[in-house]
């Protein structure tokens, strides 16, 4: 099995800085793809950013120029800086990890439990 763990969400004012972590552990062989989403209340999840095995990346128009999500390949953990905030970026951030885990090398996606990120003065 794989589990993600996030840590690091929390209060802040309009314009202040946050930045979340995430980091995936078990069975891993490899993964191809990590990312943040998040889920506003009443709305539906959404993509936040995402990386590739090969440091790709990209961004939801909403939060382009604002955020930065960056990894640690021995460590299986990736993060999102969050610069700027405003109070529509209240939502749970949740990560999301792709890869391939044994045994057998099967295919898993697998997401953390989120966690919570408000803005608000």
């Amino acid at each position: 099995q794989v589990q993600l763990v996030e840590s690091g969400g929390g209060l802040v004012q309009p314009g202040g800085s946050l930045r979340v972590s995430c980091a995936a552990s078990g069975s891993i062989i490899s993964i191809n793809v990590m990312g943040w989403y998040r889920q506003a209340p009443g709305k539906r999840r959404e993509l936040v950013a995402v990386i590739t095995v090969d440091n790709s990346t990209d961004y939801a128009e909403a939060v382009k120029g604002r955020f930065t999500i960056s990894k640690v390949n021995a460590k299986n953990t990736i993060y999102l800086q969050m610069n700027s905030l405003k109070p529509e970026d209240s939502a749970v951030y949740y990560c999301n990890a792709e890869g391939r885990r044994s045994p057998y090398y099967q295919t898993f996606r697998a997401w953390g439990q989120g966690t919570q990120v408000t803005v608000s003065s």
